[in-house]
């Protein structure tokens, strides 16, 4: 991912908690020279000194077949807003776009054995809708068995991440301040949010 240096997430902490805040993310491979991807929501874990995604996609996806064969892309990626010239001193400007992305790299590994897919199943469940595990457990196992063997379950190690926040840090003072006025009083929460990030960076 192209990232100049103003525009990098230095902090492995704060690209963790990005993750972990915006995890429904987009998984790429690459299928007979042509690029696949899936979206899937993901599990994101500090193991040691070991960054581990792990998630699970129909055992019917295509992508299936190819995800254990090589590096593969999962893109993070949420908030994003439109930056009109307007907020800036000068005249001579143009449009850009404001938002935050991680990038990592990885290899996945295949999980296979029932106790370990039951047992992301329910990390999964935990960290998206606790409640739902008093439901979880009251159905019975032939339905779950017949649940998990539809799905394949897989982790990634991560060998490289790349994090970038665009937030007019390459602008005057003055700009961001015009910038983050105008997305706050959007009606639209995804410019706030960006506007939030703006004022947490400043």
């Amino acid at each position: 991912m192209y990232t100049p240096k103003h525009f990098q997430i230095s902090d492995h902490l704060e690209a963790i908690n990005f993750m972990q805040k915006y995890s429904f993310a987009t998984m790429v491979t690459m299928m007979n020279g042509v690029p696949e991807a899936t979206h899937l929501t993901f599990i994101v874990e500090q193991r040691g000194d070991k960054l581990v995604l792990i998630s699970h996609f129909a055992k019917a996806n295509p992508q299936a077949e190819s995800v254990f064969n090589e590096t593969l892309l999962v893109i993070f990626t949420e908030p994003h807003a439109y930056i009109s010239p307007t907020n800036y001193e000068k005249e001579q400007n143009v449009p850009t776009w404001n938002y935050l992305s991680v990038h990592v790299y990885g290899k996945a590994t295949l999980i296979d054995n029932n106790t370990q897919v039951a047992a992301l199943l329910e990390k999964m469940i935990g960290f998206y809708e606790a409640d739902y595990r008093k439901q979880w457990d009251t159905l019975p196992d032939d339905y779950k068995s017949k649940m998990m063997n539809g799905i394949t379950a897989f982790e990634i190690i991560v060998t490289d991440l790349q994090g970038k926040k665009k937030l007019s840090q390459n602008r005057t003072e003055l700009e961001r301040e015009n910038i983050i006025a105008s997305l706050s009083r959007s009606i639209d929460p995804t410019e706030r949010e960006i506007a939030a990030y703006m004022k947490k960076n400043a």
